[in-house]
């Protein structure tokens, strides 16, 4: 999408900014919590009003409240926010007052060539309006005093904010913003952002050791232009948090953060689980890929850090492997056989550090989108369910075996098949994954999630 207006929020931490944010967006996106410092990136939704809002981590944080290194990385995302916006929303809180970091931020804006509306936040109860006088010695000419909370003054500040944000032209008719949505999953620390970042170019999104940075689902838009093509591919690409075991979440920040990523499968078309190269599938691992694939989303592996592993292999070669080749066929091998439910998903090798085939999953992506608006002609779909009934029956079950007498695709994004049967019960888990496979081959899907719905002889429905 092309942003044509653009508002970013900001202010120290515990303000309200992300309550702020939420509300002016008409919904929840921003994680609001009591403990300050939990928005780190820079996250962005189109408001109801036109304009682009972006959600800026709290400027000043004290160093109890998160580590330097990250402190540092979120200021500089709030730069990015303040240099980039065409409007700012500096907000204050008003049951605490002004404090000597509201006064320091307000030179900082100035410093920028920034003339911000300053937001006096937290007026809950009626009578409150007195304080906002505090704020008038920060010297800016349009100041408001509203509760995030509880909604007053609301209609005031969009008013304001509509009628300060610059005028500008449309874009062009035709120009068409279709874009793959694509998300990255995967535990903590496999490099997720760093993905993000090299193919931005940009160091967009905090990246840092300390697993768990990425709070929020961060939504970014990249033009690629591939070499010898005339036109660019387009993307919007979702950098999510790091998904944790559930008997690890012990906190509220990571279950919302869990349900942000949850969330980010629904809405995209192509999912990327990232692996670590140095530690294969977890645990874990499978269950988000089986996670994913149940929401009928496209998918495909990418092992990330394939340097390391590269270099590892070399320095300490593993017995049993001919060559860096062999190598790499044996850790697909391996994959394949611990997600072995995956529809043929393809694997990717990359490296976010290097640059390693970082732009060849892009091709993964678009070939993955595409496929999965296939419509599969109907007189096709039976002869393939016939001739693998026939090479291979399933087993009796209570003297009858499963028996398909119709198929036709009933959906697309995800595949939905109905099946119309004898008995819908005699289709177990094992020859399932042998009917998707088969189709999937056959039809060239690999990568997208198959879905049946039974009918049986009785009528009866049954998703399996």
């Amino acid at each position: 999408m092309s942003f044509s207006q653009s508002v970013a929020i900001v202010g120290r931490p515990n303000v309200g900014k992300s309550r702020l944010f939420n509300r002016l967006a008409g919904k929840r996106i921003s994680i609001v919590h009591d403990r300050p410092g939990v928005t780190r990136d820079v996250v962005v939704a189109d408001s109801p009003e036109g304009y682009v809002l972006m959600d800026t981590g709290g400027i000043g944080m004290q160093p109890e409240m998160t580590s330097v290194e990250i402190q540092a990385a979120t200021e500089y995302q709030a730069d990015f926010a303040i240099r980039a916006s065409d409007l700012l929303l500096f907000v204050v809180d008003g049951r605490e007052g002004l404090i000597p970091l509201d006064q320091t931020l307000a030179e900082k804006f100035r410093k920028m060539g920034k003339e911000p509306i300053l937001v006096v936040n937290k007026l809950d109860e009626a009578g409150e309006n007195h304080s906002i006088a505090d704020f008038d010695r920060l010297g800016f000419k349009q100041l408001i005093g509203i509760s995030a909370e509880h909604g007053h003054g609301f209609n005031s500040l969009i008013d304001l904010i509509r009628s300060n944000l610059p005028k500008r032209d449309p874009y062009p008719s035709g120009i068409d913003e279709e874009r793959t949505r694509i998300a990255f999953v995967g535990r903590p620390n496999v490099g997720k952002s760093s993905l993000c970042n090299r193919l931005l170019e940009m160091d967009r999104l905090i990246v840092s050791d300390v697993p768990g940075t990425t709070r929020e689902t961060v939504e970014l838009d990249l033009d690629y232009e591939p070499k010898n093509s005339g036109s660019s591919w387009k993307f919007r690409l979702f950098d999510t948090a790091g998904l944790k075991r559930h008997k690890r979440i012990n906190s509220s920040l990571d279950y919302f953060s869990a349900v942000r990523t949850k969330k980010a499968i629904e809405s995209v078309d192509v999912v990327f689980l990232v692996l670590d190269a140095r530690e294969g599938v977890t645990k874990q691992d499978k269950i988000m890929a089986d996670h994913i694939l149940s929401e009928g989303r496209a998918l495909s592996i990418l092992v990330n850090k394939w340097d390391l592993a590269l270099e590892s292999f070399r320095k300490d070669p593993l017995p049993g492997y001919e060559d860096e080749k062999d190598f790499r066929k044996n850790y697909v091998n391996s994959i394949r056989k611990e997600l072995f439910f995956l529809p043929d998903s393809p694997i990717n090798f990359v490296s976010a550090l290097t640059g390693y085939s970082i732009s060849d999953f892009l091709q993964v992506a678009r070939d993955l989108d595409s496929r999965m608006n296939k419509t599969l002609a109907t007189s096709a779909l039976n002869k393939v369910i016939g001739d693998m009934w026939e090479h291979r029956p399933p087993a009796k079950i209570k003297g009858k075996r499963f028996k398909v007498f119709y198929a036709v695709q009933v959906e697309n994004r995800p595949f939905r098949i109905r099946l119309f049967c004898n008995r819908e019960e005699r289709l177990n888990d094992q020859y399932k994954r042998y009917l998707e496979k088969g189709i999937q081959q056959k039809f060239g899907l690999a990568g997208c999630p198959l879905k049946f719905s039974l009918t049986g002889k009785e009528m009866r429905y049954k998703e399996v």
